[in-house]
């Protein structure tokens, strides 16, 4: 019997790094929810779209809205593992399954509903559409890459986060401007989240207005895809209200840094003084 006390012993000290936490469970959900966008995507426009079939107008608002509400969820998952990691624990791999999740969910999906949408829409350029969908995915890799390097001081992100960049991605997809103007501001957005530009952690108030909009946001959807009175509207107004605070948010966080720098240098001179 010794053989069978041997194994019992090997399964009780299971090494650490191969336990889930709380916090790990949750990061496994983000990464569900961004492949199920992908699969919505998949199955409700683009294969409806090459079949050819009249009725995939409806099927692909509703899997659309499925999709990025997906999306959304998958950036709830990411907001709560990293609280309930601070507040509990994490296991030694949490830090790894969280950049893998958020490649998946806001690299990959993204990325991907870029690509079906240049196959899909009557003016889009279906290889144009193709490196702008790369550019995404490949700022995604970076700016996940360059996190796992560089710690965050003061509060602030460098670079816009991947889930905010995720969800500016598709909101200009969902505004239907003209091609052109679609892909600089996907461009542009590609940028953002591998740029020094900061952004502050969401933490405390602003975890809270984060997740509301979140919650705003999927009911303007659900709104869209069952074609309520004023569904279009409403989701486009709550579209360029994601692009506005992407813009406006850094220029908050360099004022005050700008306000810090000139307190500290009033306090040295004041300092200075006999």
């Amino acid at each position: 019997m010794p053989e069978a006390d041997e194994i019992g012993e090997d399964e009780e000290e299971m090494p650490l790094s191969l336990r889930l936490s709380i916090a790990d469970t949750l990061t496994l959900g983000n990464a569900t929810c961004g492949f199920m966008a992908v699969y919505f995507t998949t199955t409700g426009i683009l294969i409806p779209h090459l079949t050819g079939d009249d009725q995939s107008v409806g099927m692909a608002r509703h899997s659309a809205a499925t999709a990025v509400i997906l999306m959304l969820c998958a950036a709830v998952f990411d907001l709560f593992d990293g609280l309930v990691a601070r507040k509990l624990r994490s296991s030694p791999m949490g830090a790894e399954l969280d950049n893998l999740s958020d490649l998946i969910s806001f690299g990959l999906a993204p990325a991907y509903f870029v690509l079906v949408y240049g196959m899909v829409a009557d003016d889009a350029y279906q290889k144009v559409a193709a490196v702008g969908a790369v550019m995404v995915l490949l700022a995604v890799v970076l700016r996940l890459a360059r996190f796992s390097c560089v710690t965050p001081t003061n509060g602030m992100f460098q670079g816009m986060p991947s889930p905010f960049g995720a969800l500016t991605v598709v909101s200009i997809v969902l505004l239907e401007l003209p091609f052109f103007a679609t892909l600089l501001a996907i461009l542009g957005t590609a940028w953002l989240m591998v740029s020094r530009v900061e952004y502050p952690k969401p933490r405390g108030r602003l975890a809270g207005a984060m997740l509301a909009w979140i919650v705003l946001s999927m009911g303007l959807l659900a709104a869209w895809a069952f074609d309520a009175p004023g569904g279009q509207l409403l989701l486009q107004t709550g579209c360029a209200l994601q692009l506005v605070m992407g813009a406006v948010i850094p220029l908050f966080a360099t004022a005050r840094r700008v306000n810090n720098f000139r307190d500290n240098r009033r306090e040295a001179r004041a300092a200075q003084l006999p």
